[in-house]
């Protein structure tokens, strides 16, 4: 890689440019130079791809110097103001915008491929606000299908169990985890290689993918078969969890990004929670292979509404696709992506795959900050999954429910949900603009997660109240209630983190989520598992509140990400 002399300079000539190539780091530029004939003649003899093929490796340098090495001023801390007071003023009409980012523009003269201008409408920041809204719409829909599907099975349990005569009920359960397992094995690669591929190919065929596996789930002839279906239907429905985001971060600027992300977002707070309400009444009416059937038919339409009507949103596979093409129109071979840093060292297409298909994990466990706030919310995600099979056993056993009436507890968290979303989208934009106006200008990703450490305190509440009023049979709305703060609570913190991510590791906000996801995913894989065990042995109303003091326990993890992830994130010297 560069050395750090190389490093010093390109940081030099980044902070050159304006308070806006600060704030979108697509806008920094190598320094042009041209890649002669000869030298890609012997690249090519030695297996080696044409220089576009090197450029998300060859940018590992030029990111380190992209970072944000500013840590926010006494101004920018004053602006963090209660949610109440922001909430009051995020009701004005006048709409505060930061500058619009630069984008690396095309130099023929000397070899660079860009694009035509700062207005080009093929850059994907520059779509029609209309086009951009009915992508993420699409990714909205499909992202509601996968967690649905997810979710679906968990009033059924029974059901299952009785059709394939189980009797342990902790097998009987696994249809639901092995799901989520999937989730976490998914974007290890799906991720990665959307960098590298597109976002487009990836997201179409792993949902197609997805969706195949769904007629495995409905005619599965045993329950091992239906484990392993289920478990390679979410291998492919992960795709949209983790790549989906990064076409949200591909379409819209930083000062956009909070209300995009809070319409993909929808999908995956609100699916998993209606899935069981709308389950427990097929399984009950018509039978639980159902469930696959219902989930098959509308997922079905939308990726076929995806690969049709929507595009390629991968700023580099799209510049590197225009090399190409403008190497055979205009016979010049040396052309290269304005993507590439010439003074990279040239990586061949397998290692160029294989730090791909790495990066995920590399950032998990090199990064204290990814580590840190996916630790927090893998348990907060694990928590939501327990509830997902534990609520059918408290409320058919204390309350005596029918499996379809137990499936309106569900909605609940959903009641929670939307309250959360509501704040998000209504704070996150404006308070990232106010904070970097306050600190001179300049964004740091920071700026994401003030609210979070509010909505960090209200997440363990519902562990005791719900807990001990189920544990003492209380009249069943008390127990009901209770699941509402935890709805607010996982969306107030899930949001802001994932958003913080994305603007964090935007060049590779895929593998940034996936690494997220890895964690989340497999902690809510086994977590629920444990639930019901957990429960008989120390009643509900002390096994929701071990959960508790545990979440009490995590609660300064966003409040340390806030203060000094600046600070953390500076001191990362580790080639994605």
């Amino acid at each position: 890689m560069s050395s750090g002399s190389e490093k010093g300079e390109a940081s030099g000539s980044i902070r050159e440019k304006t308070t806006a190539a600060v704030e979108d780091k697509e806008a920094t530029l190598s320094p042009p130079s041209v890649i002669s004939d000869k030298d890609d003649e012997i690249n090519e003899k030695k297996g080696r791809g044409s220089p576009e093929d090197f450029d998300i490796e060859a940018q590992d340098d030029m990111i380190q110097a992209e970072r944000i090495e500013t840590r926010a001023t006494n101004a920018s801390r004053k602006t963090h103001r209660s949610i109440i007071s922001r909430l009051s003023l995020a009701k004005s009409k006048t709409r505060e915008r930061l500058p619009p980012p630069v984008h690396p523009v095309m130099d023929l003269d000397n070899g660079v491929v860009g694009w035509e201008s700062q207005h080009d409408p093929q850059h994907p920041l520059n779509f029609s606000q209309s086009r951009k809204w009915f992508i993420t719409g699409l990714l909205s829909a499909i992202t509601f299908m996968t967690p649905f599907a997810s979710s679906i099975l968990a009033p059924t349990i029974s059901y299952v169990a009785e059709t394939y005569h189980e009797t342990d009920l902790t097998k009987s359960s696994m249809p639901v985890s092995i799901f989520l397992l999937g989730y976490a094995v998914g974007p290890l690669f799906l991720s990665p290689l959307s960098e590298i591929y597109g976002r487009h190919i990836i997201i179409t065929g792993a949902n197609a993918f997805f969706c195949a596996w769904l007629i495995g789930c409905a005619l599965a002839p045993s329950l091992d078969t239906l484990i392993f279906f289920r478990f390679m239907c979410g291998l492919g429905g992960s795709a949209s969890q983790t790549v989906g985001g990064a076409i949200v971060a591909d379409l819209f600027p930083v000062s956009e990004r909070g209300k995009a992300m809070t319409l993909w977002m929808i999908g995956t707070m609100i699916g998993p929670s209606t899935a069981p309400v709308i389950g427990g009444f097929v399984a009950e009416t018509i039978g639980w292979r159902w469930v696959n059937w219902i989930t098959f038919i509308p997922a079905t339409i939308i990726v076929i509404a995806i690969a049709i009507l929507s595009c390629e949103t991968n700023h580099q596979v799209l510049i590197r696709r225009k090399t190409r093409r403008l190497r055979k129109e205009l016979n010049r071979p040396e052309l290269r992506s304005c993507y590439i840093d010439p003074s990279a060292p040239v990586l061949t297409r397998r290692r160029i795959l294989l730090n791909g298909l790495t990066r995920p994990l590399r950032l998990l466990f090199s990064s204290p900050i990814v580590f840190g706030v996916s630790l927090y919310i893998a348990f907060s995600y694990g928590c939501l999954y327990l509830l997902f099979n534990t609520i059918p056993m408290v409320f058919q056993g204390s309350y005596h429910w029918s499996i379809g009436i137990t499936g309106i507890v569900y909605l609940s968290l959903l009641i929670g949900y939307m309250v959360g979303l509501s704040v998000f989208s209504a704070l996150s934009d404006k308070t990232v603009v106010r904070m970097t106006k306050a600190n001179n200008g300049v964004y740091e990703p920071e700026m994401r997660l003030p609210d979070c450490i509010y909505f960090a305190f209200i997440f363990p509440i519902t562990f005791f109240w719900y807990g001990w009023s189920a544990d003492k049979a209380v009249h069943w709305i008390v127990p009901v209630i209770g699941l509402v703060p935890f709805g607010i609570g996982i969306v107030g913190t899930w949001m802001p983190i994932q958003a913080y991510l994305i603007d964090a590791y935007a060049h590779y906000a895929a593998s940034a989520l996936a690494a997220f996801s890895v964690m989340r995913s497999v902690v809510a894989a086994f977590l629920p598992l444990a639930g019901p065990e957990m429960f008989t042995s120390l009643g509900v109303g002390w096994g929701n509140s071990l959960l508790g003091f545990i979440a009490i326990a995590l609660i300064p993890i966003p409040t340390i990400v806030y203060k000094y992830g600046g600070r953390i994130r500076k001191r990362e010297n580790f080639k994605w």
